[in-house]
C-alpha cells in the first residue's frame, strides 16, 4: 500500500518516449478561442484540503509571465487560493527562491531551499485542515 499523499509519476520517458510529447494536451491549440492573447496556462500542482487551494507554479528563473502575474493576482484576491511560485531547477529539485501570491498580492521574492518550500506547504496544510470544509460531500 502506498503512503497517505503518494502521487509518483507513472511514465517512464526511457521506455514510451517524451511525456511533453506523448501525454501533454497541446493547449496552444486553443488560443483561437480567447481575445487578446490569452490563452490557458498550464499548472504544475494543484491540492486542496477543506475548500482551500494550493497552487505550485514552477519556474526555471523569478520571471513570471505579465498574464499569470495578472491571473494569480485575480484569484487569489478573492477565493481560498494560494500560489506558490517557486525557482528552481525541476530535474534535481533545487530551489533557489520563491514568492507567495494570496489575497491579491503577490508577496516579494525570497530566497528558500526546498526543504524551506516543504516546511511552507506542511504549515500551510496544517492550517487548511483546521479550516471548516466549505462543502460537504456526501
Amino acid at each position: 500500500m502506498n503512503p497517505p499523499g503518494h502521487n509518483p509519476m507513472r511514465w517512464n520517458c526511457l521506455e514510451r518516449g517524451c511525456f511533453n510529447l506523448h501525454k501533454r494536451p497541446k493547449i496552444e491549440v486553443f488560443a483561437e478561442c480567447f481575445p487578446r492573447s490569452i490563452n490557458f496556462s498550464d499548472v504544475d500542482g494543484i491540492v486542496e484540503i477543506n475548500g482551500q487551494a494550493l497552487l505550485l507554479e514552477w519556474k526555471p528563473g523569478q520571471d513570471i509571465t505579465t498574464g499569470q502575474r495578472i491571473m494569480y493576482s485575480r484569484l487569489t484576491q478573492s477565493s481560498p487560493l494560494t500560489v506558490f511560485v517557486v525557482a528552481g531547477d525541476a530535474r534535481s529539485m533545487a530551489v533557489q527562491a520563491r514568492c507567495v501570491f494570496r489575497h491579491g498580492h503577490q508577496s516579494p521574492w525570497r530566497q528558500c531551499t526546498l526543504q524551506g518550500i516543504m516546511g511552507l506547504f506542511r504549515r500551510w496544510a496544517a492550517w487548511a485542515d483546521q479550516q471548516p470544509a466549505t462543502l460537504r460531500l456526501a
